[in-house]
């Protein structure tokens, strides 16, 4: 993984503006709708003369955030109008399947929106997979002497015994507790949860001063771009298997906007250049009314990548 950044030195620098995706698994709220379109500019640089695409970002889900300003971008720059709509799970795949969205960058299967995909699949239709390496991981530091979860238990002495978590109503919490610690001999170890933010400051701690740590992560995630860590092996599967990143619009939204669709249908992103984007976004002390700044700089630093989007 690439060396930490400058900007990675002082932990008291960073922010995290949103809790980690694996939250939001767990407990979804009702939120209504949350337009964020209302500074969007558009460009007249495309043939699209001022569509307007209304795009949906799950709240909270930072790959799906990273990719979606990186589209909204992209699509103003092709003559696009983009309203861009925070919102959470369940109001966001009812928004898609009613029409009143278009499209939502950020489904992952075929297990943890498979309830919703079932739910609103007569409405919704797959566009296309632009990343399948996502998955839920326990990450060490590059250097611990450990390789899998099957060697945990026997370095227990490491690592003082301790794993530290995220939320302890998340999705990767339970999955940690119900399988990987009894899967794996993990019964006596201290499994402490509190927040993403704290289990990140506990990491940049340890990694400071040289010492070992297990923590309950999922990929992919900017972290490892930004920290010399290493996610261990789950040869028994105890969190699961490896999911597809994938976008899915209403069900009319490859007639009406066929461009739009087979350039989405298209996309792919590797994980070390969707975890470049999440720094740039995550790491630094970016609020979300200039994310669009900020993914504009990657943009220009990239700019062969994104004229490959567009054809």
């Amino acid at each position: 993984h690439s060396t930490p950044r400058d900007k990675m030195s002082t932990f008291a620098k960073k922010k995290f503006p949103l809790l980690g995706r694996l939250t939001a698994i767990a407990a979804v709220s009702g939120l209504a709708l949350t337009a964020c379109g209302d500074d969007v500019e558009t460009a007249d640089t495309g043939d699209a003369d001022g569509e307007t695409i209304e795009m949906a970002i799950f709240q909270g889900w930072e790959e799906g955030i990273a990719v979606s300003e990186l589209w909204a971008l992209v699509l103003e720059d092709e003559g696009y109008t983009v309203n861009k709509t925070y919102v959470d799970l369940a109001p966001g795949y009812s928004g898609i399947a009613t029409g009143d969205l278009d499209f939502v960058m950020d489904v992952w299967q075929p297990v943890t929106h498979a309830d919703y995909i079932e739910e609103y699949g007569d409405d919704i239709e797959l566009v296309g997979e632009w990343n399948n390496d996502a998955r839920q991981v326990i990450a060490v530091n590059a250097d611990a002497p450990v390789d899998s979860l099957e060697d945990l238990a026997d370095n227990a002495d490491l690592f003082d015994s301790k794993l530290v978590g995220i939320e302890p109503g998340a999705g990767l919490t339970e999955r940690t507790e119900s399988y990987v610690i009894p899967d794996y001999g993990l019964e006596d170890w201290e499994f402490t949860t509190s927040s993403t933010p704290a289990m990140l400051q506990e990491l940049d701690t340890s990694l400071a001063a040289g010492d070992n740590i297990a923590v309950t992560l999922w990929m992919p995630h900017w972290a490892f771009n930004s920290y010399d860590i290493k996610p261990l092996d789950d040869p028994q599967e105890a969190l699961g298997q490896k999911e597809n990143m994938t976008t899915f619009a209403h069900s009319e939204f490859s007639d009406t906007q066929p461009e739009v669709f087979n350039w989405l249908a298209d996309f792919k992103i590797d994980t070390e250049t969707l975890q470049d984007l999440e720094e740039d976004l995550f790491v630094a002390e970016v609020d979300q009314d200039d994310y669009p700044n900020t993914v504009r700089d990657w943009m220009e630093e990239n700019q062969e990548y994104v004229d490959s989007l567009t054809p």
